[in-house]
C-alpha cells in the first residue's frame, strides 16, 4: 500500500467518526440553542474513531492514534501555539519515521547484541543487504568484525538515511536510498531485516522470487509466518527474545518455478558446540 493510500485510509476513519458525531450532536445543540461542549464532542470523536479502527482491524498503534487525535487537536488549540510548531513537528516525524507511515515499518535500531550473532552466520565474502538500515547501527560494527563482507544498506527515511550516509561514506559500505520493495535482491547472498510482523510474508515471497536458492534470509525478532526457519539464534541472556535471529535459506524452485517453502527447522548452536 502506497503512502498516499495508507494515509487516505486513516483520514477516512477520522472523517467518518467526525461526521457521525456531528450528525448526532448537531440537532441536540442546535435545537436547544445550547453552547457546544467541545471536550465531550472531541472525546466522542476519538472514541468512535477508535471503534472504527478496531472493527476494521487497524494495527494497535493506529487505534491509539485515532483515540487521541481529535482530543489532542482540541487541547493543542487551547494553548494558542503557532501553527508553525505543528508543521515543524510533523516534518521532523516524517523525516525520521517515514517508513512507519508508508509501510507500517517503524524505526527499530538493531542493537549491539545482533552484530556478533550475524557475523557468525554470514558466509565468507557474502554480499549482504541490510533492509531498513537506519543510521548504520548494524552495518558499521559488522564491517569492523567482518571486513570481508560486501555490505549494503537501504532506507527511505530521509533523516536516518542522511545520518547513516555521513557515518559510512569513508568505510566502503554501499548506502542506498529508496523503497526496498523495488530494489532487486538477486545480487545478494544474504539479506538481513529488522522490521515488523506486517511485511514479513510479502518480503519472504520477494526474497524467494529474486534471490538464488541457498542464500540466507535473516529476520530479527519477527519470524516469517507459516515458514519454519532453518535455525534460530538466541542470546541466553535475552529473556524477552528481542535479539532472536530467525535464519531462513532460500529454497530451490519446483518445476513450475515456484519456491518450495517448507524447510526443516532446528535450533542454532554457536560455533564450537556439538
Amino acid at each position: 500500500m502506497t503512502l498516499f493510500r495508507h494515509l487516505a485510509r486513516q483520514c477516512a476513519v477520522e472523517a467518518a467518526a467526525v461526521f457521525l458525531v456531528f450528525s448526532i450532536f448537531w440537532p441536540f445543540y442546535f435545537l436547544r440553542v445550547t453552547e457546544w461542549r467541545w471536550p465531550v464532542v472531541c472525546a466522542a470523536c476519538g472514541t468512535l474513531a477508535f471503534l472504527i479502527a478496531r472493527v476494521s482491524r487497524q494495527p494497535w498503534w493506529w487505534q491509539v492514534i485515532h483515540l487521541a487525535f481529535v482530543p489532542a487537536l482540541w487541547a493543542g488549540l487551547q494553548l494558542a501555539i503557532s501553527p508553525l510548531w505543528y508543521l515543524g513537528g510533523f516534518l521532523v516525524l516524517l523525516l525520521v519515521f517515514r517508513g512507519a507511515a508508508s509501510g507500517r515499518i517503524p524505526l527499530y535500531p538493531s542493537g549491539a547484541r545482533t552484530t556478533p550473532q550475524l557475523a557468525c552466520l554470514l558466509p565468507d565474502k557474502a554480499a549482504t543487504l541490510d533492509i531498513g538500515a537506519g543510521i548504520g547501527s548494524l552495518l558499521l560494527p559488522l564491517s569492523r568484525q567482518r571486513p570481508d563482507l560486501l555490505l549494503s544498506g537501504i532506507d527511505n527515511a530521509p533523516l536516518p538515511w542522511l545520518i547513516g550516509l555521513i557515518r559510512v561514506h569513508k568505510i566502503g559500505i554501499r548506502w542506498l536510498w529508496g523503497d526496498f520493495w523495488r530494489h532487486p535482491l538477486a545480487p545478494y547472498q544474504a539479506v538481513y531485516c529488522f522490521l515488523s510482523p506486517t511485511p514479513m510474508s510479502a518480503l519472504w515471497r520477494k526474497a524467494c522470487r529474486e534471490m538464488w536458492p541457498g542464500c540466507l534470509f535473516v529476520s530479527k525478532a519477527f519470524p516469517v509466518p507459516g515458514i519454519i526457519p532453518e535455525c534460530i539464534c538466541r542470546d541466553p541472556e535475552d529473556t524477552a527474545e528481542r535479539d532472536t535471529l530467525y535464519v531462513y535459506r532460500i529454497p530451490a524452485r519446483n518445476r513450475e518455478g515456484d519456491p518450495e517453502n517448507i524447510l526443516r527447522g532446528n535450533e542454532y548452536k554457536p560455533r564450537g558446540e556439538a
